[in-house]
C-alpha cells in the first residue's frame, strides 16, 4: 500500500521562558492509503502537536514529514499551503467555520478555491451534509447551529474533495452516540476510497473503529496495537442491546 503520511524522527521543542518544552520527541509514524490510525494519550502528551505538524500547519524542530510523497521541509510556504488545501482535510477542535458563510458554503469553499465550479462544489457539499443528517441546515450560518451541528459541518468540509489525508482532533467530542457513529462512518467511507486518516481521541470506543491505535506519552510514541473491536463488531453490539 502507498503511504500518505510518513513522519521521520520528528521532534518539536518550544521555549517557555528559559525552559525547553519537548512537545514531540523523535516520533516515527506511517499512515497508509485506506487506513485509519487512532492516536490516544493523556492531556499534554503531544497529540494535537502531532496533528498540526502532520497537517503542515506547524514545522518540526527536527525530522521530516512526507505527505502524499512530498517532503514538507523541501517545499516553499506557498507550495505547502497548496498541498494542504488540495491533499489534507483537517477537523479542528474549534471547527474554524467562517461566520459569514452558510453551512453549505463553508463545506464548498475549499473545493471552489481549488478550481471546482460553484455549482459542482455546492452539490458535493450538500451530499456530505446530507450524509451527516444536516441537509435541512445547509442554508444556516454557524451561529444558528448547535455545537454538535457545527462539528458535523466541519467534518463534512474535511471529507469532501480529493483529499489524500484526513486529520481529525476529537471529531466526535460534542456529539451524541448516534451522530458520533455517523461521523465515523463518513471517515471510514473516505478511507475505503483510499484516504489515510489520523484521528486523535480519548475515547476507546471511537478508537475501536481504527485499523491501528497509537499511544503517545510525553511526546513519544510508546506503544501501538490493533483495536480489539472493529466498527462492524461495535455496531453489531449496539444493535443487540
Amino acid at each position: 500500500m502507498t503511504g500518505v503520511l510518513e513522519m521521520r524522527s520528528v521532534s518539536r521543542t518550544y521555549l517557555d521562558g528559559s525552559d525547553e518544552v519537548h512537545a514531540l520527541r523523535e516520533v516515527d509514524l506511517q499512515v497508509e492509503a485506506g487506513k485509519m490510525v487512532a492516536v490516544m494519550g493523556p492531556s499534554g502528551s503531544g497529540k494535537s502537536t502531532l496533528l498540526t505538524i502532520a497537517g503542515a500547519l506547524e514545522t518540526p524542530t527536527a525530522g521530516d514529514v512526507i505527505v502524499a510523497g512530498h517532503s514538507l521541509s523541501a517545499m516553499s510556504r506557498d507550495d505547502r499551503s497548496r498541498l494542504r488545501r488540495r491533499s489534507i482535510g483537517y477537523v479542528f477542535q474549534d471547527f474554524n467555520l467562517l461566520p459569514g458563510l452558510t453551512a453549505a458554503e463553508n463545506v464548498a469553499l475549499p473545493l471552489e478555491l481549488d478550481g471546482l465550479s460553484a455549482g459542482k462544489a455546492r452539490a458535493a457539499g450538500l451530499r456530505a451534509l446530507e450524509e451527516l443528517g444536516l441537509a435541512d441546515k445547509a442554508s444556516r450560518f454557524p451561529d444558528q447551529l448547535s455545537g454538535g451541528e457545527r462539528q458535523r459541518v466541519a467534518i463534512a468540509r474535511a471529507v469532501v474533495g480529493d483529499h489524500r489525508l484526513l486529520l481529525a482532533d476529537e471529531p466526535t467530542g460534542a456529539l451524541d452516540t448516534a451522530n458520533g457513529e455517523a461521523v465515523m462512518r463518513l471517515i471510514l467511507s473516505a478511507c475505503k476510497n483510499g484516504v489515510g486518516a489520523v484521528v486523535v481521541t480519548h475515547d476507546a470506543q471511537l478508537a475501536s473503529w481504527a485499523d491501528r491505535v497509537v499511544f503517545i506519552r510525553d511526546g513519544r510514541i510508546v506503544d501501538h496495537t490493533a483495536p480489539r473491536l472493529g466498527p462492524d463488531s461495535l455496531l453489531a453490539g449496539e444493535a443487540a442491546r
